[in-house]
């Protein structure tokens, strides 16, 4: 009996002891004798100041088994901000917590080792187990070298920082226009009429002009005035003036409805054509056809190598034809006349009895005479038109639909369209209200530049053989080079190169 009482002794000892145990490790119990906490003694201090405020049954001090900790935390009815979406708002942070953030701000920034690389699933599994928190839930800013791109669908922006690195100033190349030309020219008894095409610029870089019944030759590059031919009567004058692609012949219109043919070089009238039963404004070729519009309304096309030049008649405009214009591919004719209309003609066909063809299309959103068109160089299905006064507008037009692409008002009536293939853009001359000439990005048609200094309507505006400089001639009997479209030496090198490599190509096809 004694070992069976000194056994179960032994037994309650030892289950004391454990019990003992259990209740030194159970670190969630509260502290009896441990001091006050700072809340306590904060709440019984407020207590203590505002006696007078208590209920006369109730004690001033407050003890700790009556004081319990609030069974609702302040602002627990509004649910908790999920974390998509939420605000980053953190109440507490432990010394640990802010060497953790200020090592994650240090270290963020530097290279990661490939070896080294670590999953964000164990980062996370070991800062739980080592620091008791997530050390994403530590971080206070987050710098980031390079802009981050939310992924597709995320919700809270605010997480994800995105940063600008401003272009150096010496990459920032803006284009520099002069608003001032670079040349002016006199142009005396110059015509102030808006139907007439009085200026033309060759590809051999002269530029001509008619001055009431004489014709002008400007070398662009020596300087040097030429007088080309004079009308034989007083009262007629020059109409109209058009190069050949080669610029070795110049067509010339009059007033006494004839297209005279020169050889510039030296100086000898080849050929007067007679078709035409009014003034003719304005011409334009396609090889060896001289397609030449009338105040009539009607078009001729004239084959310049045979006797019987006149082969075919053009008939879509009821009123005088002041626009004309061969795509750069020959493939289409753009007439525009005082009928406020655009027309569009197929190209001549050898060796057919029609050889003039029929109206492919007529465009008529213009509500004033279109004089002014331009075809695209680099889309030779693009047609840019201007109207006059009553109409003032810009439009480009897809010819192979008929689709009219943008319209812009100009608030100013234009009188002549180029396209400047060096910038990609669209330069137009305006008489009233600005007669100004005014630049346009394409194909947006927004305003580049203005070109003031024109003081009557600006009649023409013909691009130079290099694309670079822009003539214009205007009722103050003056015409002014402006330098717009020099091209930057980079751009320069590379299209040049480009041209060898064409050529190269054209050498070895023919060998």
């Amino acid at each position: 009996e004694e070992t069976l009482v000194c056994e179960n002794l032994d037994k309650m000892a030892q289950f004391g002891f454990e019990n003992d145990i259990h209740s030194i490790l159970k670190l969630d119990m509260p502290i009896t004798n441990a001091p006050m906490a700072r809340w306590q003694r904060k709440a019984s201090s407020s207590n203590t100041a505002g006696l007078s405020s208590l209920s006369p049954g109730k004690s001033a001090n407050v003890s700790l088994s009556s004081s319990k900790t609030p069974t609702k935390t302040p602002g627990k009815g509004k649910k908790t901000p999920s974390k998509m979406g939420g605000d980053r708002f953190i109440p507490i942070r432990s010394n640990k917590q802010m060497d953790v953030a200020n090592f994650l701000i240090t270290k963020e920034n530097e290279p990661v080792d490939a070896n080294t690389s670590v999953s964000s699933e164990s980062q996370k599994f070991w800062s739980v187990t080592l620091n008791g928190y997530n050390i994403e839930d530590a971080k206070i800013l987050h710098l980031g070298g390079k802009p981050l791109n939310a992924p597709e669908g995320y919700q809270n922006n605010l997480k994800v920082l995105y940063s600008q690195a401003m272009t150096p100033a010496s990459l920032k190349k803006n284009r520099y226009i002069s608003s001032s030309p670079d040349r002016i020219l006199d142009a005396p008894d110059l015509r102030n009429d808006f139907y007439l095409n009085l200026l033309d610029w060759s590809s051999r870089n002269i530029l001509a002009v008619a001055l009431n019944n004489n014709v002008y030759l400007w070398d662009a590059a020596q300087g040097d005035i030429h007088l080309l031919m004079k009308m034989e009567r007083e009262e007629d004058y020059i109409s109209s003036l058009s190069w050949t692609k080669e610029g070795n012949y110049l067509a010339v219109g009059t007033s006494d409805c004839k297209v005279q043919l020169w050889d510039v070089e030296n100086q000898k009238r080849l050929r007067s054509m007679a078709s035409h039963t009014a003034r003719i404004g304005v011409l334009s070729w396609n090889d060896y056809i001289l397609s030449s519009g009338s105040r009539s309304g009607q078009i001729h096309h004239h084959d310049v190598r045979v006797a019987d030049h006149h082969i075919s008649t053009l008939a879509g405009h009821s009123q005088e034809v002041c626009g004309l214009k061969w795509s750069p591919d020959g493939r289409y004719l753009a007439s525009g006349g005082n009928d406020n209309l655009v027309c569009l003609w197929p190209r001549v066909q050898e060796g057919s009895s029609n050889r003039g063809g029929q109206l492919i299309r007529c465009l008529n959103e213009h509500q004033g005479a279109v004089k002014a068109l331009a075809w695209c160089p680099w889309q030779s299905n693009i047609l840019a038109s201007g109207g006059g006064t009553s109409d003032r507008h810009i439009r480009t037009w897809n010819v192979n639909t008929g689709s009219c692409i943008s319209s812009l008002d100009t608030q100013s009536q234009i009188s002549s369209l180029l396209f400047a293939p060096n910038y990609k853009e669209l330069v137009s001359a305006h008489g009233y209200a600005h007669n100004n000439v005014v630049i346009w990005k394409y194909p947006s048609l927004t305003k580049i530049a203005e070109l003031n200094g024109h003081d009557g309507r600006v009649l023409n505006l013909i691009l130079s053989p290099d694309n670079t400089t822009v003539a214009t001639v205007a009722g103050d009997e003056t015409i002014r080079l402006w330098k717009c479209f020099e091209m930057d030496p980079v751009m320069k090198k590379s299209k040049e190169r480009l041209v060898k490599s064409a050529s190269s190509v054209i050498h070895q096809s023919i060998r």
